[in-house]
């Protein structure tokens, strides 16, 4: 949903890169790092703010940035659609019965695990584009 800023509207694009624009965070480079990841990793992943951070969608949510908080010194990933349970990763913590979270506490831990969140989001675009 785009806000409203005098008479237009921000397209979601824009909502995204205002926040990040504002965003304060020591980790900063790698939720870059991790936005152009999970966007590059299926055509049909479209980006916008949801839950107050950047959030994915393809048609369905399913991908969030936790809490953002400045001065955090982690960056978590909450995967909220019922199909993340089925999938088997280290990353995935959690035994909630419809979401599963990736905590990440550093830029080369980012880089370390790019390879298995590109498989899980993959794996998971797939079942989600099945449907």
């Amino acid at each position: 949903m785009a806000k409203q800023t005098g008479k237009e509207k921000l397209t979601d694009e824009q909502e995204v890169e205002l926040y990040m624009a504002a965003l304060e965070h020591p980790l900063k480079r790698g939720i870059e790092t991790l936005r152009t990841l999970i966007k590059s990793t299926h055509p049909a992943i479209k980006e916008r703010i949801k839950w107050n951070a950047p959030s994915y969608y393809c048609p369905v949510d399913f991908l969030t940035f936790g809490p953002l908080k400045k001065g955090g010194n982690s960056i978590m990933l909450v995967f909220h659609h019922p199909h993340i349970v089925e999938i088997q990763s280290a990353l995935l913590e959690g035994a909630y019965k419809d979401r599963r979270l990736v905590t990440l506490n550093s830029l080369e831990e980012i880089e370390t695990n790019q390879k298995e969140l590109v498989r899980i989001i993959k794996e998971l675009v797939s079942v989600i584009q099945a449907k």
